[in-house]
């Protein structure tokens, strides 16, 4: 039988000494954010960063109010509506420290499925002033040929017709800027939370793209009053699991049905452009910068595209979590060797940031044995994320002479991965990809071409073209052919000078 303490408003008191809760008087908060996609990142960071400023004591108008646009957020609704949208954050430190902390700062949830216009009436409210958004790549609706919004997509389609009754994002935020210029409102600021390069202008150039075709009016409205500060993002921040759930109860007594688990460090770094006013979230360890371009870059090539290194290379080689190839020597002599000959030459100067030691913690960060990322998580949809975290960095390199072995193993590694499917001991790999068909058939034929991967040109551009890469990937595609136990081919490109 069951003995926690539901987790809700009226219950915060009764909780363990070892959780910290909010404090504040939630009852006067106003929600001067409405953010769309409560997933875990954004309750670990955003939502993270709110309720440390709302302790400070002084910020009870920037109060979140969350959306969800599809039939699948019914399920994180009713679980934060029953909550009194109060969930539990556990930081899980390296050493096995752990702390819970319960957040204030969500203070309510609308389904945008079930009753747009209230969803539409939120955003064009008075009180809000910031709309964020962590939407995942898939969510911008962009045409990845040309870079434009898609209006193939027949839920675009029928938000341009229906402009009160939107499907995507997109419609919604028209509608409600439309809302708001026709009752005289200032416009809100749009602030992309997802880790898309210039996530900003990617949202900017989306939003036009759209309102254009529904309304080209209004879209020279947006495009005056509306801004959209890039952002740089970075928390780790795993999948929920049974466990974090069951540890809240047997451990300390809590009845949480949503927790969220993260690593202790925390970055936001922000573009000062804001319509209509902002959180100082510097009080609480937001940097705000004129320009994140150096801090994207710099966490893009090696943050993120560390974990593809780790990624595919410990797929196969039968690792199942980025902490398990962080222990293992090899690999993390081969992630920092990669960092430092590949991706740290591509990289300016970034203001504030002692690069080695930025790397030192990447390191530590990915070893920590508590937080467990999962090695399909971090795989999961290769085919749009090599091309922003690890390519660039490879035709950089070309550019200058530098190294590109170490990029050149992990993508003949990406390719019999793609095979195969199976990790050096004959496991089935878990592989979600939407080009996931396309990737197969491209590697299939590397017993033909050992180009033929390198020549699929959606992921990889020209790269097939570059006669000195091709030459060092085609050795690579040997070896690992070969000798399927990646281990080896890691060992002789760290023993050697070239």
């Amino acid at each position: 039988m069951n003995h926690s303490t539901p987790l809700n408003q009226k219950n915060l008191p009764q909780l363990s000494g070892e959780i910290i809760c909010p404090q504040y008087d939630r009852s006067r908060l106003t929600a001067g954010i409405v953010h769309v996609g409560v997933g875990g990142f954004h309750r670990s960071h955003e939502a993270y960063y709110t309720d440390a400023l709302l302790k400070t004591g002084d910020a009870s108008g920037w109060g979140i109010c969350g959306v969800g646009l599809r039939p699948e957020d019914r399920k994180i609704a009713a679980v934060l509506e029953q909550q009194d949208f109060l969930y539990t954050l556990i930081l899980k430190h390296a050493d096995g420290k752990i702390e819970n902390r319960v957040m204030g700062s969500l203070m309510g949830f609308l389904l945008g499925c079930d009753d747009p216009m209230a969803v539409i009436d939120a955003m064009a409210s008075p009180d809000t002033r910031i709309v964020s958004l962590t939407i995942t790549e898939g969510g911008y609706n962009m045409d990845t040929n040309t870079g434009e919004f898609d209006f193939t997509n027949p839920d675009a389609q029928h938000d341009v017709e229906n402009p009160t009754h939107p499907k995507l994002v997109f419609g919604y935020l028209t509608a409600a800027l439309r809302k708001r210029r026709d009752l005289g409102l200032p416009a809100f600021t749009v602030q992309s939370c997802d880790n898309i390069q210039h996530n900003g202008n990617l949202t900017r150039k989306m939003l036009l793209g759209f309102a254009r075709r529904q309304d080209p009016e209004l879209a020279e409205w947006i495009e005056s009053e509306v801004c959209f500060p890039n952002a740089m993002v970075d928390r780790i921040t795993p999948v929920t699991t049974e466990a974090d759930i069951k540890y809240l109860s047997d451990q300390l007594g809590l009845q949480d049905e949503w927790p969220v688990t993260c690593e202790p460090f925390c970055q936001w770094v922000i573009e000062d452009r804001f319509s209509n006013g902002r959180p100082e979230w510097e009080k609480v360890g937001v940097q705000f910068v004129p320009d994140v371009t150096p801090y994207e870059t710099m966490k893009l090539r090696l943050l993120n595209a560390g974990h593809s290194v780790l990624g595919i290379l410990g797929s196969v080689f039968g690792y199942e979590t980025i902490d398990e190839c962080v222990t293992d020597k090899l690999f993390a002599t081969y992630l920092r060797a990669f960092m430092d000959l590949e991706a740290t030459p591509t990289l300016d100067a970034v203001a504030g940031i002692d690069l080695d030691a930025y790397k030192e913690t990447l390191i530590e960060r990915f070893g920590n044995p508590n937080i467990k990322d999962s090695l399909p998580r971090i795989c999961l949809e290769s085919s749009s994320k090599l091309p922003v975290f690890l390519i660039p960095t490879v035709m950089e390199n070309l550019q200058r002479g530098g190294s590109v072995q170490y990029a050149a193993l992990v993508i003949a590694t990406w390719c019999f991965y793609s095979d195969r499917g199976v990790d050096q001991h004959g496991k089935p790999l878990e592989i979600v990809d939407k080009l996931k068909d396309d990737l197969h058939k491209a590697a299939k034929g590397t017993g033909d071409d050992k180009l033929s991967f390198l020549k699929l040109k959606s992921v990889f551009g020209d790269l097939a073209e570059n006669e000195r890469f091709s030459k060092v990937y085609a050795e690579m595609i040997d070896r690992v052919y070969e000798h399927p136990d990646v281990s080896s081919s890691m060992r002789t490109i760290l023993g050697r000078k070239d």
